[in-house]
């Protein structure tokens, strides 16, 4: 039986021919991304501004969707709702509402009764005010999880291969998180905890990426010495093209089912991945290759 072979063995496509356009065209692209970020800001979720957080138990098991269109009807912004142990227990956060703490304790009211008029048998327990401080605090230690793994990424890369490997990967995490930055400040799509998750899985899976390719960069130095080295990253880039299109296909089409049928409490985290591992995909070839 004949495998299938996605990319030929002869394939030798001139990948860097349009390096520097790609590179130009990325700049910008990371410009643009933290200007929107700047500009319009991100649409943080209660993780990072603050609300308030009320548990319930059903006398029955309820639909997650139900529940959620029912919250939203109320008007008090873009609930988040998680399922605890089982189909009967949830915890509602709720938006911090403008205004004082009265605010507060009007929309708690205003859910509990929405709650036991609608699920009879209902136990809706008394709301938690997750503060400003410990929601700054979360928003710190989500920036520090990013900026350290990256810089960790780098620090390895340096002592695995080069420090001109290092530099280029870190250009090039810098890049990705940069690019889902600008989508999440154009979209407007909540981040909370969850997108800080993705922001390290994104990082994680171009690491990957571009460490793979770097070997084998690092390899055919040894092999070819006599070499250019734009020939000899064209020829790395193709040896690992066949495998690079096999993980980022695998990977995009899961998360696109998980998009499409999935539950609309990860769309934003599926999202995220997908997005990224399309970027780190290009990245890995026309960003973290042309900079050494």
């Amino acid at each position: 039986m004949k495998l299938l072979k996605l990319v030929p063995d002869n394939t030798n496509i001139d990948f860097m021919k349009w390096r520097n356009i790609a590179l130009i065209l990325s700049i910008i692209a990371t410009v643009a991304s933290l200007a929107l970020v700047g500009v319009r800001g991100l649409n943080l979720g209660i993780d990072f501004v603050g609300g308030q957080v009320v548990r319930t138990n059903f006398a029955q098991p309820v639909d997650i969707e139900d529940l959620r269109g029912r919250v939203s009807s109320l008007g008090l912004g873009d609930a988040s709702i998680q399922q605890l142990t089982d189909a009967k227990t949830y915890q509602v956060r709720l938006p911090k509402p403008d205004g004082d703490d009265a605010a507060a304790s009007v929309a708690v009211t205003k859910l509990r009764t929405m709650i036991q008029q609608q699920y009879p048998g209902a136990r809706v327990d008394a709301g938690e005010s997750v503060s400003g401080k410990v929601s700054g605090e979360l928003a710190w230690d989500g920036a520090l999880a990013i900026a350290l793994s990256m810089l960790g990424i780098a620090i390895y890369i340096w002592i695995r291969f080069e420090w001109q490997f290092g530099v280029g990967a870190l250009v090039t995490l810098f890049h990705d998180v940069s690019m889902i930055f600008g989508f999440f400040a154009v979209t407007q799509l909540q981040v909370d905890l969850n997108i800080v998750a993705a922001f390290l899985a994104v990082v994680g899976y171009s690491l990957n990426d571009t460490v793979v390719i770097y070997d084998r960069i690092r390899e055919n130095l040894r092999k070819y010495r006599k070499m250019a080295i734009v020939p000899l990253i064209n020829l790395s880039l193709n040896e690992t093209l066949s495998r690079t299109i096999v993980t980022s296909l695998s990977i995009m089409l899961a998360l696109a089912v998980l998009i499409i049928l999935g539950p609309d409490v990860i769309f934003g985290l599926t999202l995220a991945i997908l997005l990224g591992t399309f970027i780190g995909t290009y990245s890995s070839i026309y960003i973290s290759s042309p900079m050494l």
